[in-house]
């Protein structure tokens, strides 16, 4: 009678950590796999996108959004620069559209881009240093499968007007949210 209670518990004390090991298993899988093709975190690394995004920020950025469709005008995304980096940069303009800048106004297919997420920073800048937060840029089209992307921080930032636009294959995808540091927890704004 003894030795039939002692197998029973053991019986079920393995079948426990087996079904343990599985689930253990299943999530390391489905963490790699979201990890990989789904969101990817990424740490913001200087001043560029100041003000709306500040080094040492954590986001998560959405990899699987630019599968189904192409970037659009407003949005903030990651991208394999020239230099061997990634860089965050707004898009500003679309393939097969014009981009100048004038008198300090981004002028898209003609018609000055309103700029509502660093407005309060171009008149900060004016107000304070009594010149145009955007310099001069001639007048270029954006070329098919690419996009224009210029960081918020337009008197300190790398970006198209230096680099090219940015190729479609070279975005690894569109921030989404900062998770960190916790009292910045805030879903990224998209505004065109």
């Amino acid at each position: 009678m003894e030795s039939e209670e002692n197998i029973q518990p053991s019986s079920t004390a393995k079948s426990e950590v087996w079904e343990w090991s599985k689930a253990i298993i299943i999530a390391i899988v489905l963490v790699v796999l979201i990890r990989m093709f789904v969101f990817k975190p990424f740490i913001v690394d200087g001043p560029s996108m100041q003000p709306n995004f500040h080094t040492g920020e954590r986001l998560i950025v959405s990899e699987w959004i630019y599968h189904l469709r192409h970037p659009q005008r407003g949005e903030v995304v990651v991208f394999h620069a020239p230099e061997g980096r990634d860089f965050i940069k707004r898009v500003v303009a679309l393939s097969g559209e014009t981009i100048a800048i004038k008198e300090g106004h981004l002028y898209v297919n003609g018609t000055i881009l309103d700029e509502p997420y660093i407005q309060a920073a171009i008149d900060e800048y004016k107000q304070i240093n009594g010149l145009e937060y955007n310099t001069d840029f001639n007048e270029e089209t954006v070329p098919t499968g690419t996009v224009f992307v210029m960081g918020d921080n337009r008197v300190d930032s790398k970006d198209s007007r230096m680099i090219g636009a940015v190729a479609y294959d070279k975005i690894i995808g569109r921030a989404d949210i900062v998770f960190w540091p916790i009292n910045k927890i805030s879903i990224v704004n998209h505004k065109k």
